[in-house]
């Protein structure tokens, strides 16, 4: 009887614990959905408001530079001959061509003026369309003439307003690279602000408004932003292929529109080599975008009328050297710390030997000097050698080309833009040599030291990217000053990531003991709403200050040394009309 009611009173236990378990469960699966659905709503709100923001940052932007370029030289009520005047250097040329697409009788005339051009060089016929970067002048004319817009814009404001157009989607785009790193639009937000309070060092399109990378940047941007996002782990198929796609279709935007592409791309090959190496990227991806910068690069080469400087390019040499070495080499990441470290030194010689060889087939092949004066330029940049070489020795005589000034990082200190920078640089360099060094260790121990939570240390590949993109890039634009704007622009957004990161906060409180998830919290929001704050303060008073200074353009020598070349070219034609007439 005893064991009976024992048994009962066991049975009526588990019952009532199995009705207590069962109306737990129900209040968390009531709970659940509404949470869930208040963070699908919060996600949605955020991304909502965050890109609002972003499109409006863009667009208040190049409205801002395109007033201060009005005001400046007060360009709407000066005369044609005095606009054109206003593009400087270079600029007018590129111009030129678009002026000459525009006036020219029919589309096909026009391109056959392009590539049979005898008046850019004396005495020579060249094609533009292969030596220069102006289909952007071409593909904006052809727009001019199909659209109906005539009547209501003038040529030259619909050529401005493009490029002023592209600063919005570049502010934009930079935006966005910053709030994928950190995961909030608050960098974004302070990214966009730095870029716009440094002006002077991150862009100079209110002056130089047709230069070529003033076209190129913004794509540049946009292709940092679709590789930050494609580094992601676990993204799904369809992401992946739209994401591939927008990183083709910006590399070969970017590289269509500046002479310069071929380095800078090398550049970036180089970022990629050196994570691939160090395992902190995925092998496939890497892959991936190898080869959509082999294949960008072939279509401009063929658009350039199959340009033999870009044939004889460092980038197609070292890339396919890189992707011939890694079927050489399949066992490079294996093996304890000496082994792997000596297998990648071993992979970095064969690269380099496979990358000068190839490209000395190429050019021995296509009889190729046309890029010599660039290496020449390098050699003598360098204190490796004098040159007698003329296009060498322009470019050393160019302050453009010359070392960074240090009043740079006064200006960019002021701003608290350069503290904020090295400020993060330095905890994701230490982030960064940590894992490398677990990645080149013994593998197996690794994998045991990871399961026993001995490395808390770690690095995302889109921020390892964007870290080694930064670095080198600072080199180039330590060495040559006009490089700079491609490593400011990037220093806003590395510097205001890092700002907003939770990864950056965590790892700084972990390593002086004073870690604590609401701190965290309270970090990544109240530094960067206070810098924020502290550039309205500053700043806001001298922007205001410069939109309503007016001034005028004023060159009256230079009008009239144009008008008289125009009067004597009239002069000139003239009797070759009466003749025809005759």
């Amino acid at each position: 009887m005893i064991s009976i009611r024992q048994r009962k009173g066991i049975q009526t236990t588990e019952v009532s614990e199995d009705y207590t378990a069962q109306e737990e469960n129900a209040k968390l699966e009531d709970k659940l959905p509404s949470s869930c659905t208040s963070r699908r709503l919060w996600k949605i709100l955020s991304f909502t408001v965050g890109g609002t923001v972003a499109l409006c940052i863009g667009l208040l932007t190049s409205v801002y530079l395109a007033t201060l370029h009005e005001n400046d030289l007060w360009f709407s009520n000066i005369k044609e001959v005095e606009r054109e005047i206003s593009f400087r250097t270079e600029c007018g040329l590129y111009y030129s061509y678009y002026k000459q697409m525009l006036q020219a009788p029919t589309l096909m005339q026009g391109f056959r003026g392009l590539i049979y051009d005898n008046k850019t060089e004396s005495m020579r016929t060249i094609n533009l369309l292969q030596r220069m970067n102006i289909y952007q002048e071409v593909f904006l004319s052809i727009l001019y003439r199909v659209l109906p817009i005539q009547k209501y814009i003038e040529p030259v404001y619909f050529y401005i307003y493009t490029l002023f157009g592209l600063q919005a989607i570049y502010v934009t785009a930079l935006y966005v690279t910053s709030w994928l790193l950190s995961g909030t639009w608050l960098s974004g937000l302070l990214a966009a602000f730095w870029y716009v309070t440094n002006r002077i060092d991150t862009t100079r399109v209110e002056f130089t408004i047709p230069l070529r990378e003033n076209w190129a940047l913004p794509f540049f941007a946009i292709q940092i932003a679709a590789i930050t996002y494609f580094l992601r782990p676990n993204l799904q198929p369809l992401s992946q292929r739209l994401t591939l796609l927008a990183i083709f279709i910006s590399t070969f935007l970017f590289s269509l529109t500046w002479q310069f592409n071929q380095f800078m791309m090398l550049m970036q090959a180089l970022v990629l080599f050196i994570l691939d190496s160090l395992d902190m990227l995925p092998a496939m991806k890497v892959t991936w975008l190898y080869g959509i910068q082999l294949t960008g690069l072939l279509l401009v080469c063929m658009l350039q009328f199959f340009n033999s400087m870009i044939l004889g390019s460092l980038l197609i040499s070292f890339n396919l050297s890189v992707l011939i070495a890694r079927k050489l080499q399949k066992n490079l990441k294996t093996g304890n710390f000496l082994n792997r470290l000596g297998k990648l030194l071993l992979h970095l010689f064969v690269v380099l030997c496979l990358t000068l060889f190839l490209n000395n087939i190429i050019k021995k092949i296509l009889n190729l000097k046309s890029d010599e004066h660039i290496f020449k330029f390098l050699k003598a940049k360098f204190g490796f050698g004098a040159t007698r070489d003329f296009d060498a020795n322009l470019y050393l005589c160019e302050e453009a080309f010359g070392l960074l000034p240090f009043n740079t990082f006064e200006r960019l200190s002021d701003t608290l833009l350069f503290y904020a920078y090295i400020f993060v640089l330095s905890i994701t360099v230490i982030a960064a040599l940590a894992v490398a060094f677990r990645n080149l260790s013994d593998s197996t121990n690794q994998q045991s030291m990871c399961e026993m939570g001995k490395y808390t240390i770690g690095l995302k590949p889109e921020t390892a990217y964007n870290l080694i993109h930064t670095i080198l890039f600072g080199f180039l634009a330590l060495s040559t000053m006009r490089m700079k704007y491609l490593w400011t622009s990037h220093m806003c957004v590395f510097a205001s990531f890092g700002l907003c990161s939770p990864e950056i906060w965590e790892l700084l409180l972990k390593l002086i003991h004073l870690y604590n998830p609401k701190r965290i919290c309270i970090m990544r929001y109240s530094i960067p709403i206070l810098i924020l704050l502290y550039l309205c303060y500053k700043f806001w008073p001298g922007m205001m200050d410069e939109l309503s200074e007016l001034r005028e353009f004023y060159d009256p020598d230079t009008v009239e040394l144009m008008n008289w070349i125009k009067f004597i070219r009239y002069m000139q034609r003239g009797p070759q009309r009466k003749c025809m007439r005759c």
